[in-house]
């Protein structure tokens, strides 16, 4: 059924006159002894206030250059940018900021507030991130791959030598070969890790591109068709 609403959906994107797209700013806080704060951009997909379903989220990890604490930064690129053409995404999706690094305890916290307080479809849960966003989502899924059913790190940092726990986990993996900031060589390794780790692993390398993928990997709709396709 959502895949189904994503076929109609994306016969539009290249005609569609842009409608306005709400990206409401939240503040997640946890009082507990482990205190956990983080501001996110939230976007809710159209239809959403129709009880009758759940939706699959996309938790999306920022790169250095939108660190800070003005949300209005995580526009500039990823799905948050994408969104704002696109406002039939199918996604609910969270778009947390940090000030400089992610934390994995409280990406994990606010995904489990998040998943109680939306609709969310439990079983397509999906993380992503470019650049620094892409090494947190490689850190992340290493340390709880049952988390998600898919990952999606672009120009990331991972390590080679914990291929192992990620063996099971769909993963689509983006770089450029002419990165100058974050070599194209991580990415290779990751893959050749998670190969011979018997992993389930997709990689694009774009020839002759930089470390700014980021238009190339998130502006097309094949990713969205691939993500929704990965359930655990």
């Amino acid at each position: 059924m959502i895949l189904g609403f994503f076929l109609v959906a994306s016969c539009s994107f290249a005609a569609r006159q842009p409608a306005a797209v709400v990206q409401p700013e939240d503040r997640f806080e946890n009082k507990s002894s482990m205190a956990a704060k983080i501001d996110y951009l939230l976007f809710l997909p159209p239809g959403y206030e129709k009880p009758d379903r759940s939706w699959p989220l996309i938790l999306y990890l920022h790169g250095a250059g939108e660190c800070g604490a003005d949300l209005t930064l995580l526009k500039r690129n990823g799905p948050p940018k994408f969104v704002l053409s696109n406002p039939d995404f199918p996604f609910i999706l969270v778009a947390p900021q940090t000030k400089g690094g992610w934390d994995k305890q409280t990406l994990l916290t606010l995904l489990d507030d998040v998943v109680a307080k939306y609709r969310v479809e439990k079983h397509q849960i999906y993380l992503t991130g470019l650049s620094m966003g892409g090494g947190g989502a490689w850190d992340l899924a290493t340390a709880h791959p049952e988390r998600f059913a898919a990952v999606v790190p672009v120009s990331g940092v991972g390590d080679p030598t914990a291929a192992g726990k990620l063996a099971t986990l769909p993963i689509w993996v983006f770089h450029g070969d002419n990165d100058k900031i974050i070599s194209v060589e991580w990415s290779r390794k990751m893959v050749a890790a998670l190969k011979a780790a018997g992993g389930h692993v997709r990689y694009t390398e774009f020839p002759g591109a930089g470390h700014d993928i980021w238009a190339k990997t998130y502006d097309n709709p094949e990713l969205y068709f691939w993500l929704l396709g990965q359930k655990h």
